[in-house]
């Protein structure tokens, strides 16, 4: 199926299966391909289908849509093209020929024939080849002994085009699927298809190919001797005539198909053999009468550009498998370390837990009812500290789309501020609050930027809790010119050292010790980007920090609704930023 994969941007890392037509892409969630990127247009380019593929059309877009770096208007998209709105660059991969005729069918008729015992290496092997020359005649394309294989190996461009555009395909059966392609392109062969070795070792068919003409109803007998012994050797063959060779007389499918000719070449990339891709010729009327006297269609030089092909299409494979291990391990990694954090956050939550239930168990028992209040405050704390740490995994683990409506920012921030105040006064901290002008209005989701402000505010006043004069200030302002509704939070705390800064945005990195979750910053982070906007950082050692948390007055899940452009003086208590 093709698909659009987003490289960079906000939405990095989405994937969008490409079905019907045609396609919108834009920043509206109205659009099939709906993206959080401010800079590109509500309805930014259109995808129509076009035969087996996709035509691009930019919809008058505001910032132009470029393609492989050029702005266009209008053009056909090829698989591996790279597509830049706004800020965000996307890939577009195609789909495989999943027709009635195609290779996917064709793999159930692939058979391998069995070894005879006893019996020499086929006598029709008339050269070998090393596995080490596909890479060599690549590099030296104008070395070539022939000017058909010069110009055939001018040709392997397409090659290199093909294998830039799959290294960003995990899926192997595509990426092989389009390397056959170009072999039936360049060697005139009947049928062709890859055995790849899975890690059980076992050999597997890949991109069954049949020639237009060829019946597609018969096997592709694929012979395990040749195959073999390419693979223990590694050396490629080329075998002139099969009905001549002693050890095909007895295999009734290679005669039945009236195979004449057989190409064998490793795959090789840069670490093991992966497999082998085998082509064949079938004999034609006038070749069966004559005796097998007429020439075939396979050439010296036929060998070496099938090796040269296979080397490239095994380091595809060798850098896709590479790639899926990595993710992988990634995924394995960062279950660990979560599993790991957790358990040390839940640890010291429980051990509060317990240690006000046994306070609540001493004050029964000695009918204490000051005790008892102690303890079950101190359950209570613990209980709301869980709830917070489930709350911030949810946030942080799922997908969300805000649910955008114009929101009075200053009416929100002042719940904040009322909220933490309590906590504020009872550990000495002055909380300053300055409302602005011009956000009546801001498009977002109020929930969600309630949550964010509420997190930062909450760890500026723990910032400030041991230092002299603690101070945090809180305000509201619209960035001139008006694109942008802002909420800084400043304080006079430590300071945060510039060689940290981004990690305190990574899960579970918390300066809080048993207190934090390690989630807060960076729910809030994926809360403002969801809304296509960004929490911006300043610190100073010594004299504290600034945290702008930008939200866009463009929404790209809702209409334009600035309210004002007149900007509230900028903030700067406590003097020190």
């Amino acid at each position: 199926m093709p698909r659009l994969i987003v490289l960079r941007g906000v939405d990095e890392g989405k994937q969008f299966d490409l079905t019907g037509s045609p396609i919108t892409v834009g920043r509206h969630s109205s659009n099939e391909v709906a993206l959080h990127d401010t800079q590109i247009s509500r309805r930014h380019l259109e995808l129509r289908a076009v035969g087996n593929g996709y035509q691009l059309f930019d919809l008058g877009s505001g910032n132009g849509t470029l393609l492989n770096g050029r702005t266009i208007q209008e053009a056909p998209l090829r698989s591996g093209d790279t597509i830049s709105v706004g800020q965000s660059v996307l890939m577009y991969t195609a789909a495989r020929n999943d027709s009635a005729e195609s290779g996917n069918d064709l793999t159930e008729r692939v058979r391998l024939v069995p070894s005879a015992d006893n019996m020499n290496f086929p006598s029709a092997v008339v050269r070998t080849i090393s596995a080490d020359i596909g890479s060599q005649i690549l590099s030296r394309p104008n070395t070539a002994s022939t000017d058909w294989l010069r110009t055939r190996l001018a040709s392997l461009a397409a090659l290199y085009e093909t294998a830039e555009a799959v290294s960003h395909i995990l899926d192997v059966d595509q990426l092989l699927a389009t390397v056959m392609e170009l072999v039936l392109r360049s060697v005139n062969a009947d049928h062709g298809c890859f055995m790849l070795r899975t890690e059980a070792g076992t050999l597997v068919p890949k991109a069954v190919r049949y020639r237009d003409g060829v019946n597609r109803a018969e096997e592709l007998a694929v012979s395990r001797t040749i195959v073999d012994q390419v693979l223990k050797d590694g050396q490629g063959v080329l075998v002139s005539d099969v009905q001549a060779d002693s050890r095909y007389r007895g295999v009734e499918s290679l005669h039945k198909h009236n195979i004449r000719e057989a190409i064998c070449v490793q795959m090789k990339g840069r670490r093991e053999p992966v497999g082998v891709l085998f082509l064949d010729t079938q004999s034609t009327l006038k070749q069966f009468v004559s005796g097998g006297k007429e020439s075939g269609k396979f050439t010296e030089d036929h060998l070496t550009l099938a090796s040269a092909i296979a080397h490239q299409a095994a380091i595809a494979v060798e850098e896709s498998r590479y790639h899926q291990a990595l993710v992988n391990a990634e995924r394995l990694a960062a279950v660990g370390q979560t599993i790991a954090a957790m358990s040390h956050h839940i640890k010291n939550i429980m051990q509060s837990v317990r240690f006000g239930a046994d306070m609540v168990r001493t004050a029964f028992k000695e009918d204490d009812r000051d005790l008892l209040k102690k303890g079950w405050k101190m359950v209570e704390r613990n209980q709301g500290r869980i709830d917070e740490l489930i709350l911030d995994m949810l946030s942080y683990s799922k997908e969300r789309e805000p649910s955008v409506e114009p929101t009075d920012l200053n009416k929100l921030c002042e719940e904040v501020v009322e909220l933490v105040r309590g906590r504020a006064e009872a550990r000495g901290v002055v909380l300053e609050w300055r409302p602005g002008t011009g956000v009546g209005a801001v498009p977002c989701d109020p929930d969600g930027i309630y949550r964010a402000v509420l997190n930062i505010v909450g760890n500026a006043v723990d910032a400030v809790e041991d230092r002299p004069s603690p101070k945090v200030a809180v305000q509201a302002i619209l960035e001139p010119p008006g694109d942008w509704a802002k909420v800084i939070v400043v304080d006079n705390g430590e300071g945060i050292p510039a060689e940290i800064l981004e990690e305190i945005f990574k899960p579970f990195v918390s300066t809080k010790g048993s207190r934090g979750t390690g989630l807060g910053l960076p729910v809030s982070r994926k809360i403002l980007r969801e809304h296509g906007g960004d929490i911006i950082v300043q610190s100073v050692l010594d004299k504290g920090s600034k945290f702008s948390l930008r939200i866009p007055m463009k929404s790209a899940f809702a209409g334009d609704a600035s309210g004002g452009t007149v900007p509230h003086p900028s903030l700067k208590p406590p003097d020190i930023l």
